[in-house]
């Protein structure tokens, strides 16, 4: 990754929860549990670079590159669906390989379902907005495949919604910036982080996770 971008894909952990992404991504610690393990191996169904024709004359890009500098976010795409357009269309552009004018849209794949927040949709339109970045066109929406109801959920790319990923981005360079862990806040949502034990003793420690973790494995080696 550019060292000058933060990964796109952790705009949604830092929705559901600010103390997680720092963890991870300013302390660069990781623990799986469950669902995070149910996660990567949903992923690996769709994480295949090739492409592929589908029904429709939809073609189907697997791990698209995706870079914003107005966001300095950058990750790969989970898939973009590329339907055929007339040549000049609104959104339209050109495909390595391929006659004609595309219209693209990103698919997201989630365990689980459709949540009551926009944790999902942040990550969604941050993905939106690289590609529309790169290829200087408008998204109006995309869509989030969820493995547990096997259904799709189609986001429209509303201003307010690009307005928070936008915020939500200035806010993790912050926090990047300043190397900051924010603290707890103990909610329901705590049962679904892997990281929560961590989290936790962190904060009861008064130090960092990282520190935690040195002075209790030097405690085992004595």
């Amino acid at each position: 990754m550019d060292e000058d971008l933060l990964h796109l894909s952790g705009i949604q952990h830092f929705m559901f929860c600010p103390r997680q992404w720092a963890l991870i991504h300013v302390e660069q610690l990781w623990a799986d549990n469950v669902l995070t393990a149910e996660g990567q191996i949903l992923h690996q169904r769709v994480d295949d670079n090739t492409v592929r024709q589908l029904n429709g004359g939809v073609l189907t890009l697997r791990r698209v590159p995706l870079v914003s500098r107005r966001l300095r976010l950058s990750g790969l795409s989970d898939a973009v669906e590329c339907r055929r357009a007339d040549e000049g269309a609104p959104s339209s552009v050109q495909l390595p390989e391929r006659d004609g004018w595309w219209t693209v849209m990103p698919v997201e794949y989630k365990r689980g379902h459709a949540k009551y927040d926009e944790t999902d949709e942040v990550q969604l339109c941050a993905q939106c907005m690289a590609l529309e970045e790169m290829n200087d066109i408008v998204i109006p929406r995309a869509a989030i495949f969820y493995w547990e109801t096997r259904a799709r959920t189609y986001v429209d790319m509303t201003d307010d919604l690009r307005n928070t990923t936008a915020r939500l981005a200035g806010e993790m360079w912050s926090l990047m910036a300043q190397g900051k862990t924010p603290p707890p806040q103990k909610g329901a949502r705590c049962g679904r982080c892997s990281l929560a034990d961590l989290c936790m003793r962190k904060a009861a420690s008064q130090l960092s996770a990282t520190d935690y973790l040195k002075k209790n494995l030097y405690a085992e080696d004595a």
